[in-house]
């Protein structure tokens, strides 16, 4: 029977426990200025003077399939949040934490382990064991079987143990919160990439009409040079102004193409036409965000919970380490049979042997390791704490941006809305006095010009109000919340 033969540390262990606790109470001062603080949560009242403040519920309460209402939308959204390798990847990250909890729960509960064995023992018969089994006739190789129970537990007087499985627990639910945050980016990139396909198939579908234009422009000043009512150049200044349009017409398909082919890889699938609808999106208004409270933001914002969660581990782990200052207390204990005969190896009581012992151990020498663990977890909980503040301050900034810029996006999309109707106007005008000879090429083609720019910039302006709707939503911590 394998018998633990450690015995209590009783020799000097008085002194040896009041250097310990005396260096525990003194932790502080082996900290220096470096000394972690408790986290700033405190966020303003209101989000910013500049941006009308609302007391309604944020956005972000809502799911993400009843915020967006566009069916071609919601099919990618959900093909994505099923496909996406990233949110896969993440799973896997919340197993791997999930099994670090059962790892450290297992360290601190009693272990229990079945004993089989056996062997041959000889002793030198010139030692006082060997004279002894000599005078009883004892064989010199000697067998030594034996079966039965080995149990051992750490009591985890000083929490050490405790503490590091709640800081596997923080850490797992961390790593929810960050695959959450990662829910939020995918399904915000999914939504802003498909609104910038929209924008560019209208965008397209304008400068095929002003083609059709220009060309018309083309002919009909063939046909005044044929008159003698224009020269050459005009004709050269129409037909480059075609050439002008087509070029950028093919800028328009590739960056189509690219933006079509992210949204594939965001879906998790091969390159294959995206299904859309572009031919409402200029009249689509953006809907009207409520952002809620910044207070809400600890509660909405996935990163945010993410940094809290972890610089919470972190506080576990600086008590953890805290407790390896403290001696620890271990008991051992076998219970089974052993016998030299495999015949009475199970008579009873003759062959039962047991043994128990505690052990109470105190570092000795090893201060200077575990005063260095000590600081790098103090460190590490510093870095959450920044962490946590930084993450939250941006949190809090993104929102105040956005709110600025869904703002001043509808004061410049009236304006471009205006100007646009006019140029509309203008090109009308222009046709007609051109075509009586009262207006030159140049004016004309200065105001298709800037009509086709303003029309541009009006698709540009209306797909910029969009995906700012749609980064408030992220922003607010929108569009990890289901059903379940």
């Amino acid at each position: 029977m394998i018998r633990l033969r450690s015995p209590l540390l009783l020799n000097n262990f008085t002194a040896t426990a009041i250097a310990a606790l005396l260096l525990s109470g003194g932790c502080t001062r082996l900290l220096g200025d470096n000394v972690a603080r408790a986290a700033e949560r405190d966020v303003p009242d209101d989000w910013s003077a500049a941006v009308a403040n609302t007391q309604t519920s944020s956005a972000a309460q809502r799911q993400w399939d009843e915020f967006f209402d566009d069916p071609h939308l919601r099919a990618l959204i959900e093909e994505a949040l099923g496909n996406n390798q990233e949110l896969d990847i993440r799973l896997q990250e919340i197993i791997i934490a999930k099994t670090e909890v059962g790892t450290r729960r297992g360290e601190y509960v009693p272990r229990l382990d079945g004993v089989v064995g056996g062997g041959v023992e000889k002793v030198g018969r010139h030692t006082s064991q060997g004279a002894a089994d000599e005078a009883n006739s004892v064989a010199e190789n000697l067998p030594d079987l034996h079966f039965g129970l080995a149990a051992s537990w750490e009591v985890d007087v000083w929490g050490r143990l405790r503490n590091a499985k709640k800081a596997a627990d923080k850490r797992y639910l961390a790593s929810i919160e960050a695959r959450n945050f990662v829910l939020t980016q995918i399904i915000a990139e999914v939504a802003a990439s498909y609104y910038e396909l929209l924008a560019l198939d209208n965008q397209l579908d304008l400068l095929d009409r002003y083609l059709e234009i220009q060309r018309d422009a083309v002919e009909i000043a063939k046909l005044k040079k044929e008159a003698a009512r224009a020269t050459e150049l005009e004709v050269q200044r129409f037909e480059a102004e075609v050439s002008k349009i087509l070029s950028l017409r093919y800028v328009i398909i590739q960056a189509r193409v690219e933006i079509e082919n992210r949204i594939n890889f965001l879906v998790g699938r091969f390159p294959q036409p995206v299904t859309r609808d572009a031919s409402t999106f200029q009249q689509t208004e953006p809907p009207t965000v409520d952002a809620g409270l910044p207070a809400e933001l600890l509660d909405n914002r996935p990163d945010v919970r993410n940094a809290e969660r972890l610089l919470e581990a972190a506080e576990l782990d600086v008590k953890s380490a805290k407790a390896r200052f403290f001696p620890s207390l271990s008991i051992d204990a076998e219970l089974g049979y052993e016998s030299f005969n495999a015949s009475h190896l199970v008579d009873t009581p003759a062959s039962l042997a047991y043994d128990i012992a505690g052990n109470l151990v105190a570092p000795l020498l090893n201060f200077a390791g575990i005063k260095a663990n000590y600081q790098a977890a103090n460190a590490r909980q510093m870095q959450a704490v920044l962490e946590f503040e930084r993450t939250l301050l941006q949190a809090y900034t993104e929102v105040v941006i956005y709110l600025a810029k869904i703002d001043n996006l509808n004061h410049r999309f009236m304006s471009l809305r205006e100007q646009v109707a006019k140029l509309e106007q203008a090109i009308e005008t222009s046709n007609i006095l051109y075509r009586s000879a009262h207006a030159d090429y140049m004016e004309v083609l200065l105001t298709r010009r800037d009509a086709l720019d303003a029309e541009l910039d009006l698709v540009e302006t209306r797909l910029a109000q969009m995906q700012a709707f749609v980064g408030i939503y992220r922003a607010l911590g929108g569009g990890w919340r289901t059903a379940e």
